[in-house]
């Protein structure tokens, strides 16, 4: 990615009593703004990753509890994008499908929830100190 760049102009005029002198002082200087570094641009992917997660999880939850027609091609899609999200906690509450009729799906709340803390490990794992003495 190119480096951006913006240009900063400071403006100073002198003024002595209520006339304005002529000298005038313009600086104009650039600033070079770096890209975003390795570790900051997995920390983005990692959160975006988990939003993306997240809101389809989301989605599941307020899907299922308001009972929507799961042969609905919209809800199908979400129930059948999800499923291999929340499959590893069907068993942890009981799992069993009721179709057509609203239920709190609490394993889908515990699984944003566990994603999310995997998420943050992650990211705290590319914030470790890298320091590493070269012999």
């Amino acid at each position: 990615m190119p480096a951006h760049s913006r240009t900063e102009v400071t403006r100073t005029t002198t003024k002595h009593g209520d006339m304005p002198d002529d000298s005038t002082t313009r600086t104009e200087r650039h600033v070079y703004k770096d890209s975003a570094s390795g570790s900051v641009m997995a920390e983005r992917i990692v959160y975006y990753i988990l939003g993306v997660i997240e809101v389809v999880l989301a989605f599941r939850f307020l899907l299922a509890l308001l009972g929507a027609n799961r042969a609905n091609d919209f809800a199908q899609f979400v129930f059948n994008l999800s499923h291999p999200f929340v499959q590893p906690f069907f068993s942890l509450f009981s799992y069993r499908p009721a179709y057509g009729v609203s239920r709190m799906e609490i394993y889908t709340l515990v699984a944003m929830a566990v994603y999310a803390v995997i998420a943050w490990g992650i990211v705290s794992l590319l914030h470790l100190p890298r320091d590493v003495e070269e012999e």
